[in-house]
This record gives C-alpha cells, sequence and structure tokens, in this order.
C-alpha cells in the first residue's frame, strides 16, 4: 500500500533556494480560527504581528473579522495602518526619533487608531510636546512591571504616574499593559497560579485608579504562554503571537494549545564530513540561535538527526546510523523559535497544494518603511 505524502512535502522543492522559510496558508487560516474559536468574544483578541510581520497575514486577519492588533515597532504598525487595521498598539515605549515617527504615523494612517506604552513621566512629558506639535493626541497605556523586570513601572508607584499624566494635554492614558512572558511552564495549573498573581497587581491597579479618578481603564494582558489563561477573563485584551505559525518551543511546553505549524526552514545537504555525519545550509543568518545547540530546530524528516555544530552558514548534524543522507537531500525543520526566525528571511515561499508557486515579503522585518 503507497504511502501518502505528508502535509509539509512540496512537490516542486527542486524550485525553492534553501536555506528558505516556507509557509501554508491553509494552515495558517486554521490557527486563525482555532484562536476565534477559542475566545467569547472576537473583539477581546488583539493578536501581535511581531511573528508574522507580513501583509498577507494581517488580511487574513482582518477577513476573519480581527480588528485589533499588537505590534513591536513603528514599522510593524506602519504597515498595519497600510493595510487599514482600526486599532493598532505599539507595544513599545517611544523614545529619541521615534516619538516624532509616532507622530508622522498617526498622520499619514487617521483611520487607524494607535496607541502606544509608557513607563515614566520623563517620556510622557516628551511625547505630549511631541503631539502638541503634531496637533494631535496620543493614546497611552501605561506598561506595568508583573514580574517580568523586563520593561513597565511597578504598580506601586502607577497611579502617581497617572495622575501626573493628567496634566499634559498632548497624551490619554487609555489603558493598562501587563506583559507575563517569563511564565513559561508546562504543568497549566502551576502556569496559571503564577499568572492570576501577577494579574492580581494589574486589577488592583485598575480598581485604585477608578476610585480615585473616576476612569476605567482597559487592560491588555499576556502573549502566547498565558492566553490560555487570560482568555478567560471577561473585559481583558488577549495579544498572543506565536499561535499564528507555531513552533517547537511553545509546542513542547504548551501542550494545552493546538495549533499547527504553519512555517518551516528548509534546508538542503550540503556535505558529509564523514560518515556520520551531515551538513546542511541553515546557519546563523537562517535560523533563530539564542536557545541551546540542541533547541534550534527540528527536522519532522530526520528527527534523530543531533546537531553538534552551527556557525554562520553552516549546521552540522550527527546522523543515527540506520539514517543514509545523500548530497542535495531536503530536510524540513520547525523552528523552536519562529519569531525571530522570520526576521531572518525576507521572502518566503507560500505553500499551496503542495507547490510554491509565490513568495510574500517580510515586510516589517525592515526597522523603517516610509515613517
Amino acid at each position: 500500500m503507497k504511502m501518502g505524502k505528508s502535509w509539509y512535502t512540496i512537490d516542486n522543492i527542486d524550485e525553492v533556494d534553501s536555506p528558505s522559510l516556507v509557509v501554508y496558508p491553509a494552515r495558517i487560516k486554521n490557527n486563525i480560527e482555532i484562536l476565534i474559536d477559542g475566545i467569547d468574544d472576537i473583539d477581546r483578541l488583539r493578536p501581535h504581528i511581531k511573528t508574522h510581520k507580513s501583509s498577507e497575514v494581517i488580511r487574513m486577519m482582518l477577513d476573519a473579522g480581527i480588528t485589533k492588533f499588537k505590534c513591536a515597532t513603528i514599522a510593524e504598525a506602519e504597515v498595519l495602518g497600510a493595510e487599514g487595521a482600526p486599532d493598532v498598539l505599539m507595544a513599545y515605549q517611544p523614545v529619541g526619533p521615534n516619538g516624532e515617527r509616532m507622530g508622522r504615523l498617526m498622520t499619514q494612517f487617521p483611520n487607524t487608531m494607535f496607541a502606544c506604552l509608557i513607563d515614566n513621566i520623563s517620556t510622557a512629558n516628551d511625547l505630549s510636546g511631541i503631539f502638541i506639535r503634531h496637533g494631535l493626541k496620543l493614546r497611552l497605556f501605561i506598561d506595568v512591571n508583573v514580574g517580568m523586570n523586563r520593561t513597565g513601572i511597578l504598580p506601586n508607584d502607577a497611579v502617581l504616574l497617572f495622575d501626573q499624566c493628567q496634566t499634559l494635554p498632548g497624551i490619554q492614558i487609555v489603558g493598562l499593559h501587563g506583559y507575563d512572558g517569563h511564565l513559561r511552564d508546562t504543568d497549566l495549573q502551576v502556569r496559571k497560579a503564577k499568572c492570576d498573581e501577577s494579574f492580581k497587581l494589574v486589577t488592583d491597579l485598575q480598581q485604585a485608579i477608578k476610585t480615585k479618578f473616576n476612569t476605567e481603564l482597559i487592560i491588555v494582558a499576556g502573549g502566547t504562554p498565558t492566553y490560555s489563561i487570560h482568555k478567560n477573563r471577561l473585559h481583558v485584551e488577549c495579544s498572543p503571537g506565536t499561535f499564528i505559525y507555531w513552533d517547537k518551543g511553545y509546542s513542547d511546553i504548551l501542550k494545552e494549545q493546538q495549533y499547527l505549524y504553519a512555517a518551516l526552514v528548509i534546508t538542503r545537504v550540503v556535505s558529509k564530513p564523514a560518515e556520520d555525519i551531515i551538513c546542511v545550509d541553515l546557519g546563523h543568518k537562517s535560523i533563530a540561535s539564542e536557545n541551546p545547540l540542541s533547541s534550534r530546530v527540528f527536522f519532522l524528516n530526520a528527527p534523530n538527526v543531533t546537531p553538534i555544530g552551527h556557525s554562520e552558514e553552516h549546521l552540522v548534524l550527527k546522523v543515527d546510523g540506520d539514517e543514509k543522507f545523500k548530497i542535495g537531500d531536503v530536510l524540513y525543520g520547525v523552528p523552536f523559535h519562529i519569531c525571530p526566525t522570520v526576521a531572518l528571511h525576507q521572502r518566503p515561499a507560500v505553500v499551496k497544494d503542495g507547490v510554491v508557486k509565490t513568495y510574500w515579503n517580510t515586510v516589517s522585518r525592515s526597522r523603517m518603511i516610509t515613517v
């Protein structure tokens, strides 16, 4: 009996250069549907586009009814504006020239409602001055440090920051942002307990501001690891990002989330320097390499090879004795961390019905587009 081909197999693979990022739109669409079906109200979804950085994927989400988005750079915000996204939160605090760029962005895309983060009064003053000059008012979310210790203001200091910002005419505080990306426990109940504890810091702050200023702020919370928890909190906006392509790292950790791999890297065997060693053309420049060597890529059609060396253009693999490879063989790899992997590839190949006929552009891979 003839076995059917694997879902990831590309029939015209000889026409696709390596190393390359390849994407599967049917599986992307499936992941969007899983996301929407898993929450009570689509209006509570604010997916992060840092994973895909793609106009085509933004359009797929808009077509599915998603209207709110999150991003990390001015370039990503510009792509969202160009695609007509109604509501965009740049989850970053603009400092230096990025404040002025935010002003130009809002002027260029007046039909998109933009916002960004703030965690100190000095930057708030700067932004207020910039937006007064532009004749605009910038919507801001206070970035609350809920334990990750990367960005944000401590909750005990946030009420004072809110109060100080009330006198600044160029800005308006509309929400609170709490990112708990440090919570990645495999056990969902352990992750939930820690998430609940950190989230209470945000709700206590929300209540304190409501009591003192009669203002109820929006809450945007979490990323992919805690989406399983935050999606059950009414009136909280959720911001998963990795779900769109999925990756091996989160697949191993977040067992309750059943998204599909929708983006792979393809690589070819370029050398066989020893009997039990092969070398493929998947170097640091083609796959996210911040993880340990054993946790950078998993090959769907070669699950037993073991990475033993990695450099700019090469990945060296120890081969199981029963596996045979020849020069030119193609390996299909699932990145452990898809987000920075995507940023290494300008033109993902698009696989439809097992064939690559077109390419997308990772447009917001650029730090600056026009603004």
